[in-house]
């Protein structure tokens, strides 16, 4: 065991004396948060920290040895004499070494948070919020560009080059620029909590709520619950255990500790409870979300017909539709599906999607003027995580807020209602949910068997004669107020009625492209048993087609339909297997599979 020299003793107990004034000072009296860009004595933050004494924080040592060395530190430094020390510890008595290290434990805090952050009067500092009875004015323009940015590739289906990106990016933009189809955009870690857009208090709050639902953890824990990096959040957590609501109750590795509440603490969680339940990552400002939209647009996106024929490989598909297809996905506006059911409308606007670039980031919550919503939905966001192979995406300077999801396709049938059009907030937990159509966003909304829903027809165009056109929508929020959200999404409906007996000309004006989807021809119905026998494993005979057409289709005038074939060969696989026997095209099975498919039709 080493044993200290009588000067090296004297800064031990020098060094201890200290830690004990400090803590009890802190606890007596906090003193006020200080201006941006000062420290707590009005000085600026460099000059302050310049001229501070080394903070006197409690050991972080876990065995003996690493006490002896912090202290051999401490006596090295002081042995310069008092001519050295700043001029802030010159003076007498314990008044001046208490205000010292308070000082010192609060230059501490502002050291891990550089650039210091401004007040938090509010936290969406330029977010499209107005008041009802203020009219809005749209922070974007109505296509969601920036003005004069016609731009031209350098092939089909390559995004704009990154003039666009620097028409939208600054040099504190939390977005880099990637250039790539498939993925516009990275979301980079932020550097303070300025940057990230949201504030100490917000932060303290989701905290606390952790900890009381949890009861302890790591700070590093706690950094991932939020997914905010650990150097943001740690002096949040050092301000908790200063005004004893949260209290040590022991170390980890990496310089750590696991924190839990004190019985102020649960009590001022308790009332952070009252206000919210949410207690997962931080919300991302409705600023950036919206600067994201804007990067990842579909009206960025230009597919040419290889995009599409891979987007529909799956599906026969003749020529003539795709030709018709192809400057509708390319728009990025609405279409209109019409035509007979069971010709595939929704098989094709569920792979629109496909011919768009694979991925996009999303935020998991989005903080719009106060209120906290949630755009992260696991039934409609297929999430997929960057993996080793995805090369230089993969590293610790991705902003964990955001989550990386395929392109959204979102199906709304006939239970769709106004309600779900609408933020809806949950008055057990304060929590908002984001509508559909802000879910979309990126994406393909797809309105199927339009006409048919719950809400009428004039109500949801009523909704949407202006999103349509304009590119932006607006949600009212908790407090009343109306703000401004992109609708950036490919609208498709979906019907088997004729377009014009369901809305008027206003709204199908609106609705750029009206396609039709036509009953098979003979050929391609024949061609898509030869697909659908080998999708079953069912022997396809050319002959057992020839009678099907011939016996059951041309003397009724029957129609061909592209689900015909697939229904009735599972009708003739199941009647097989009920039998065990070998599934098989023969007269008897498909004679069985129409009186039953057709037999009131």
């Amino acid at each position: 065991m080493n044993h200290l020299s009588p000067a090296k003793a004297r800064a031990a107990r020098a060094f201890h004396d200290i830690h004990d004034i400090t803590v009890h000072s802190m606890s007596q009296s906090i003193p006020p948060e200080p201006k941006p860009g000062t420290s707590n004595r009005g000085l600026p933050v460099s000059d302050a920290r310049s001229n501070s004494p080394t903070p006197a924080s409690p050991p972080a040592a876990n065995s003996l040895e690493e006490v002896l060395e912090r202290i051999n530190r401490l006596a090295d430094q002081a042995a310069g004499g008092p001519a050295t020390r700043p001029a802030a510890i010159q003076g007498n008595g314990v008044q001046n070494s208490t205000a010292n290290a308070r000082n010192s434990q609060l230059n501490r805090a502002e050291s891990h948070q550089i650039p210091n952050p401004k007040p938090a009067d509010n936290p969406m500092r330029g977010a499209a919020s107005l008041d009802p009875a203020t009219p809005p004015s749209p922070p974007f323009d109505s296509n969601m560009n920036a003005p004069g940015s016609s731009i031209s590739g350098p092939g089909p289906n390559q995004l704009p080059p990154s003039i666009l990106a620097k028409q939208i990016l600054d040099d504190d933009s939390l977005f880099k620029w990637t250039n790539e189809p498939s993925e516009p955009i990275v979301p980079l870690e932020p550097n303070s909590l300025e940057q990230a857009g949201v504030s100490a208090n917000m932060v303290e709050e989701i905290v606390m709520r952790f900890l009381l639902n949890r009861g302890e953890a790591p700070g590093r824990i706690i950094a991932d619950q939020i997914r905010l990096p650990f150097r943001l959040i740690e002096p949040v957590l050092y301000r908790l255990k200063m005004q004893q609501l949260t209290v040590y109750l022991g170390s980890t590795a990496m310089n750590d500790y696991i924190h839990g509440l004190t019985d102020a603490g649960r009590e001022r969680a308790r009332r952070h409870l009252q206000k919210s339940t949410y207690f997962g990552a931080a919300p991302v400002p409705l600023e950036q979300y919206i600067q994201s939209v804007k990067l990842q647009s579909v009206e960025q996106q230009h597919p040419n017909g290889e995009d599409l024929k891979r987007a529909f490989s799956d599906l026969l598909v003749p020529p003539h539709l795709l030709a018709k297809l192809g400057p509708a996905i390319n728009s990025g506006r609405g279409m209109f599906l019409y035509g007979y059911p069971g010709n595939g409308k929704t098989s094709i606007a569920e792979r629109v999607t496909r011919a768009f670039g694979q991925y996009i980031w999303i935020p998991r919550a989005v903080l719009v003027d106060g209120d906290l919503l949630r755009l992260y939905d696991p039934l409609n966001h297929e999430e997929h995580p960057l993996s080793e192979s995805d090369g230089p995406l993969q590293n610790s300077t991705i902003d964990r807020r955001w989550i990386r999801v395929k392109r959204p396709t979102i199906v709304a049938g006939g239970e769709l209602t106004m309600s779900m059009l609408e933020i809806a907030r949950n008055p057990e937990t304060n929590i908002s949910e984001a509508p559909l159509q802000l879910k979309s966003n990126c994406g393909v909304l797809l309105i199927d068997d339009f006409g048919r829903q719950r809400m009428s027809v004039d109500e949801l165009l009523n909704r949407w004669i202006v999103p349509l056109e304009k590119r932006y929508d607006f949600l009212s929020i908790s407090s009343g107020k109306k703000v401004q959200v992109p609708f950036d999404q490919l609208v498709i409906f979906s019907t088997n009625l004729e377009p014009k007996d369901l809305v008027d000309d206003a709204f199908l004006r609106r609705i750029p492209y009206k396609i039709e989807v036509p009953n098979p021809s003979e050929e391609a119905f024949r061609k898509l048993f030869e697909i659908m026998c080998r999708s079953l494993k069912i022997p396809h005979r050319q002959e057992a087609i020839d009678y099907l057409i011939t016996q059951h289709y041309k003397p009724y005038d029957r129609p061909f339909r592209n689900c015909h074939p697939r229904d009735l060969l599972l009708q003739v696989r199941s009647f097989c297997l009920f039998n065990s026997i070998q599934p098989e095209l023969t007269r008897a099975n498909l004679d069985f599979a129409v009186e039953n498919y057709f037999s009131i039709m």
